[in-house]
């Protein structure tokens, strides 16, 4: 296995193919999947399933349907659920990072995707599953919420970190009623932390990346971005490099952004 608890490599996966004990989830658009996944793969793209509400009852409401979803794919908890795409994408981090959320040990992702799986069949057919119980135990040292994070601006130990693009955090590319950026977010997009063949840097290079940017591994980090998507990747790419307190801010900018009561910064670019 890789070197995290979170991430499998190739070899893992090779070896770990016909093991009744690992499920594995394809997290690619429909239309991908069909083309061809890896023998065996359920599917679930968890792009579609977008929350911008934070409030108590929006994140219950987030719980009870990745608690149908993952009941569905026939995922009971005891499992190592293994989420893959075309590379260590943030579709097969927020896949994994909902799975934990919602109480499961197991969740892993394929490191470097279906890329690095070279010369391997895909199949064409979807394996019958057989829905099991599956009950969502909330873990919320993982997640943040609009009134978590508004309350934490500014304290001490606590930062925000932006992986938008550049054109987003400087409010050229705005995608909710307001543009700009969180108070006092440290910015650096999300792709910086995939090596060129699409994995994960390693442990040692994102935490140079990390510390360079000012952030603290002692600190509670509250990684964001448009809907916790790229900010899911974020969170695992912080853990692999050796911060322990992180936290994806689920509703990010799509949320903050379409509020009038919350602070917006408006960052400019250097002359």
């Amino acid at each position: 296995m890789a070197t995290d608890q979170f991430l499998v490599d190739a070899r893992w996966q090779r070896e770990h193919r016909d093991d009744p004990a690992v499920i594995v989830v394809d997290t690619r658009p429909p239309k991908d999947y069909w083309a061809g996944h890896l023998a065996g793969a359920r599917h679930f793209d968890p792009y579609p399933f977008a929350f911008y509400d934070t409030s108590e009852h929006g994140l219950q409401v987030f719980r009870k349907q990745m608690e149908w979803i993952f009941s569905t794919l026939g995922i009971g908890g005891k499992e190592t659920v293994v989420f893959y795409e075309d590379d260590s994408g943030m579709r097969a981090a927020r896949g994994a990072w909902a799975l934990e959320y919602v109480g499961h040990h197991g969740a892993r992702m394929l490191d470097g995707g279906l890329k690095s799986l070279s010369g391997e069949k895909l199949a064409a057919e979807a394996p019958a599953v057989k829905a099991v119980p599956f009950r969502e135990h909330e873990h919320p040292e993982i997640i943040a919420s609009l009134s978590y994070t508004r309350e934490r601006l500014g304290a001490p130990g606590v930062q925000i970190f932006d992986v938008r693009t550049p054109e987003e955090y400087y409010g050229e590319n705005v995608r909710a009623r307001q543009g700009g950026a969180i108070p006092g977010a440290i910015h650096q997009e999300w792709i910086h932390f995939k090596d060129p063949a699409g994995a994960f840097e390693s442990p040692e290079q994102l935490r140079e990346r990390f510390t360079k940017l000012g952030l603290n591994p002692a600190s509670e980090i509250i990684t964001y971005c448009q809907g916790g998507y790229r900010a899911a990747h974020a969170y695992f790419a912080l853990k692999r490099a050796g911060f322990s307190r992180v936290r994806n801010y689920l509703g990010s900018w799509a949320e903050w952004g379409n509020r009038d009561d919350v602070p917006i910064d408006h960052p400019k670019r250097a002359a």
